[in-house]
């Protein structure tokens, strides 16, 4: 959540840089007005209180001088105005609660930095790549045989039965068999092995708490898209980023441990809740899938170089692939609710001529630990609540689209990129057994 202290003291840049993310002045000081309501109930509740307090001084000093009118009457005071102070505090409680509840649904303050726009028509594309291009070789053209949509590929080798997982689970639950499921668990362990050298592996559960669910910023906005165990009150995890976010809620964190970095490989859960009849065909949008996340917790100072350590470290697990991709900027409107920055990448999948989005990068500032109140101790001893940074690297759905659909060979085989060998048992041919 946003700073509150900041609005108050900075309204009008706050509310500036709001409405680049299309939030309304209205909405804003919406905020603000409970915001005041609340202090003024606050200090008019602990006004009555003090008074009642100052009663209660005073019955006990007429009964010890026995003055008992005067104590009777004075006690008849302090019970009144103890029902207005119960009443006012009863009030500030219920105002309260209105504040929280508006404030978890204003979004981040977006980055200076973060193009304006109010869609993804609007992202800044800053790079492209591909294989060869440092040599000077142009933008790939792709042959006939690699324009095949990979969910017939999929059905042609026996690696993917999207009608089986229908049947088992419904609609955009995929079922991966033989060689299709070894290659998605060989890309884990491939993103895994590159990530070990700074990053601490976690293996968190696949379910989380609601608290946990809004640390994130996932709930309440995103409610509607989550998978619900309402019986538990819990929640199917939609990323990794929901446990490694609350892995130090309520800690203070020493200066010198940070920045702190993991990764985790879990199954994703999402309802796509807003998708129906748009992309769900094969892999394009599921349901669940797997994915590698990065998280970093950093000081202000360090968020910038995390962001762009993750961003790299994707980067790099694309070209070991040999896929080609390409670098958006995301603009305000396009960024998701909790990030003040955030730079998506984006395969080429030929078999379904699309730029498909494998990873998102993004820099929350304050506003997650905010909610999940992680703090470290400053130089000058002080606290302040850290930075969160993280990014996929990477979500496999779309990247096993986007790697049968360009090694396919003529002959109908897909052959891997050489550094999945050792994750493949030193096979790359993906064939009909």
């Amino acid at each position: 959540m946003i700073d509150l202290t900041l609005l108050r003291r900075e309204t009008e840049k706050v509310r500036h840089m709001l409405a680049r993310r299309g939030v309304s002045v209205e909405q804003v000081d919406e905020l603000l007005a409970l915001d005041i309501r609340h202090r003024e109930l606050l200090a008019r509740a602990e006004e009555i209180r003090a008074e009642v307090k100052e009663l209660s001084r005073l019955v006990g000093d007429a009964r010890r001088s026995g003055d008992t009118a005067r104590a009777d009457e004075l006690t008849a005071r302090s019970r009144e105005r103890g029902d207005e102070e119960r009443h006012a505090a009863a009030e500030a409680d219920t105002v309260a609660r209105e504040v929280r509840e508006l404030h978890l649904m204003i979004p981040n303050l977006p980055a200076d930095d973060a193009p304006d726009g109010r869609s993804e028509d609007d992202n800044v594309e800053i790079r492209q790549w591909w294989p060869g291009m440092d040599e000077g070789s142009p933008f790939p053209e792709f042959a006939e045989h690699q324009r095949v949509a990979h969910w017939d590929i999929g059905a042609e080798l026996g690696i993917l039965d999207l009608e089986a997982g229908a049947q088992l689970a419904g609609s955009m639950f995929p079922l991966y068999r033989g060689d299709g499921a070894r290659l998605l668990r060989a890309l884990t362990a491939f993103a895994l092995d590159a990530h070990f050298d700074a990053y601490e592996e976690i293996r968190p559960p696949s379910v989380a708490l609601t608290e946990t669910m809004m640390s994130t910023g996932h709930l309440p906005k995103s409610r509607d898209d989550m998978y619900a165990i309402e019986r538990d009150d819990l929640w199917a995890i939609p990323t990794a980023e929901v446990p490694l976010t609350s892995m130090h809620r309520g800690d203070i964190l020493a200066l010198e441990d940070l920045p702190i970095r993991m990764t985790a490989a879990t199954q994703c859960f999402r309802r796509e809740a807003g998708a129906a009849g748009r992309d769900t065909r094969g892999l394009l949008r599921v349901h669940e899938f797997e994915k590698v996340e990065l998280f970093a917790y950093c000081t202000p100072e360090q968020a910038i170089d995390e962001q762009m350590n993750i961003l790299s470290r994707a980067e790099q697990l694309l070209r070991a692939l040999a896929l080609p991709y390409r670098v958006l900027d995301l603009c305000c409107g396009d960024l998701g609710s909790a990030s003040a920055r955030t730079f998506d990448l984006e395969v080429l999948s030929p078999g379904v001529n699309r730029w498909l989005e494998v990873s998102s990068v993004s820099w929350f500032r304050d506003y997650q630990t905010r909610r999940a109140n992680v703090r470290y101790r400053t130089a000058e001893g002080t606290t302040a609540f850290t930075h969160t940074v993280n990014g996929s690297a990477l979500a496999w759905a779309r990247i096993w689209a986007a790697l049968v659909e360009t090694y396919r060979q003529p002959d109908g085989t897909v052959v891997l990129p050489d550094v999945l060998a050792p994750y493949l048992g030193g096979r790359t041919v993906l064939q009909r057994r």
